[in-house]
This record gives structure tokens, C-alpha cells and sequence, in this order.
């Protein structure tokens, strides 16, 4: 008994730290985000002259919003801190955020329909790969390359077009662009859901974020919308975001911005688990099928 107690007490806790360091080790499920990342990549890299048109459409996207600006009385947009800007600086912000919508909506669920159209994603599934994984490391380059790109379109308006935005508002700016991040990943994590359940179908849930970004403000004053349309927009959480992230990038100021942070804090909470319950839910729907790999 002595023996057989001593025997328990030392095997258990080592087989125990040994399966929960391995996590962590470069071969473990965090290793193998670096394998997502170099395949998508290399993928990208493979079709160089796209960073080039990408490039070209960054400078066109902000000429054309240069024009509009030009037709738009700033005093007709909403003020932050006291400070009318101009329509490019308004917009620029929720163009930032749709970007990230984008993100969320199609690239979790494009990777998903991709292994499907490959013949892939049960080979992928059958491995030893945690579902987090998967899901993380579908989004993991977009997620690099898509802020690099907004970085160079806020340097192409600030050196062509004049654009200034305040230094101040970097920290809270980057507070509600972090607390966002999960939200639009539990989007992207339904959206997927919706793909392996519906197929082509699934693409549907898109009709549901657009009609979102027209009531968040990303283009246009929520004062413009009906006045029913404006009360529902309160509890929008990308409308709160995106005024948050105006507030802090025009007046560099933190007003407003806790509020908004829980909201949107605990939005992204509730659509990550929703979206984590409905693709188990699918997933093992279809691998009880047998229909995972159709499309």
C-alpha cells in the first residue's frame, strides 16, 4: 500500500504537468499556429502582384473618400470633444472596424469552406489539433496582415490628404480595438458554424452584419436613420465601438470609452461561447452524418 501510494503520488503529477506544458512547447497546439501562419503566407506570397493592387486600391479607396469629403459639410457630422472633422477622418475610423468585421465573417468561414472544396478538413479534424487551434490559426495572418494594411492607409491620408489624428488617443483607441477583437472572432466562429451546416447557405449570416454596419454609423451619422433605427443602434456593440475608437482618434480623449468597453466586452463574450456551441453542435452533426467533407 505504501509503495502503491508513493508510486500514484509521483507518476499522477508529473504525467499531469507534462500534458499542460506541452500546450505550450513549440510542437505543442501553440507551435502549431506558426504552421497556419507560414501555410497562408506562402500562400499570399504566391500571388505577389496582389500586395501591389491591394496597395493600389488602398490609395484609390482614399482618393474616393477624399471626393466625397469634399461634398459633406463637416459641421453636418457629429463632434467629438468640441472638434468637427472632417468626413475622411470620420470615416477612416469605421473603415478600420469594418475591416475587422471582414475579417471575422469571411476568413473563419472561407477556411472552412476551402478544406471542404479541397477534400481537407476531415484529414485536418482527424488530427490531434484542438478545434481552438483551427479556428485561431484560420485568421491568425489576416489578423497581422489586415492592421498593417490600416496602418498604411491612415499613413497614405495623413501624408497625401492632411488627415491628423491625436496622439493621445492611441492607448484607448487600441483598449476597445483588443476588447472588439473577440466579438468579431465569435461572429466569424458562427459564420463557420453556418457554412458546415448550410454550405452555401451558410454565407447567408452576412445579410445579418450588413445590416449591422448600416446601423453602427461606419459611414454615414446615426442621426440620418430613422429615429426607432437609432434606439436599436445603442445596443449595437460596433456602433459603440467605432464611436469609441472616433472619440479617442479625433479628440484623444477616454469619454465615453468604459462604458463602451463593457458593452462590447461582454458582447464578445456572448457571441464567442454562442459561436463555439453552434460549431461543436454542427460539427458533430455532420460528423454523425457523415457529411462533413460535402459541399
Amino acid at each position: 500500500m505504501t509503495v502503491a501510494a508513493e508510486t500514484q503520488t509521483t507518476t499522477l503529477p508529473a504525467a499531469f504537468d507534462e500534458d499542460a506544458v506541452r500546450e505550450f512547447l513549440p510542437g505543442g497546439e501553440l507551435g502549431k499556429l506558426s504552421a497556419f501562419l507560414r501555410r497562408d503566407f506562402l500562400n499570399a506570397w504566391s500571388y505577389r502582384m496582389a500586395f501591389v493592387t491591394d496597395a493600389g486600391g488602398l490609395v484609390m479607396q482614399a482618393l474616393t473618400f477624399w471626393f466625397l469629403a469634399k461634398l459633406i459639410n463637416p459641421h453636418v457630422l457629429p463632434a467629438y470633444g468640441g472638434t468637427h472633422a472632417g468626413y475622411l477622418e470620420y470615416v477612416a475610423s469605421g473603415i478600420l472596424l469594418f475591416a475587422f468585421v471582414e475579417i471575422g465573417m469571411q476568413q473563419v468561414a472561407a477556411s472552412i469552406r476551402q478544406e471542404q472544396l479541397m477534400g481537407t478538413l476531415e484529414s485536418v479534424l482527424l488530427t490531434p489539433t484542438a478545434i481552438w487551434t483551427i479556428q485561431a490559426g484560420s485568421v491568425l495572418y489576416t489578423l497581422i496582415y489586415v492592421p498593417i494594411r490600416m496602418l498604411l492607409f491612415f499613413g497614405i491620408i495623413g501624408i497625401f490628404f492632411g488627415v491628423q489624428f491625436s496622439p493621445a488617443g492611441i492607448l484607448p483607441a487600441l483598449a476597445m480595438l483588443v476588447v472588439f477583437l473577440p466579438f468579431v472572432w465569435g461572429l466569424g466562429i458562427i459564420s463557420a458554424a453556418a457554412m458546415l451546416t448550410f454550405r452555401r447557405g451558410g454565407m447567408g449570416t452576412n445579410f445579418a452584419i450588413t445590416l449591422m454596419v448600416l446601423g453602427s454609423g461606419a459611414f454615414f451619422p446615426i442621426s440620418l436613420l430613422p429615429h426607432w433605427v437609432q434606439t436599436i443602434s445603442t445596443a449595437n456593440p460596433l456602433a459603440r465601438a467605432i464611436d469609441s475608437f472616433r472619440e479617442a482618434l479625433i479628440a484623444g480623449s477616454w469619454a465615453h470609452c468604459a462604458s463602451n468597453l463593457l458593452v462590447v466586452g461582454l458582447a464578445g463574450v456572448l457571441t464567442f461561447s454562442l459561436g463555439s456551441f453552434a460549431f461543436t453542435r454542427s460539427l458533430a452533426r455532420e460528423r454523425r452524418r457523415g457529411t462533413l467533407g460535402a459541399y
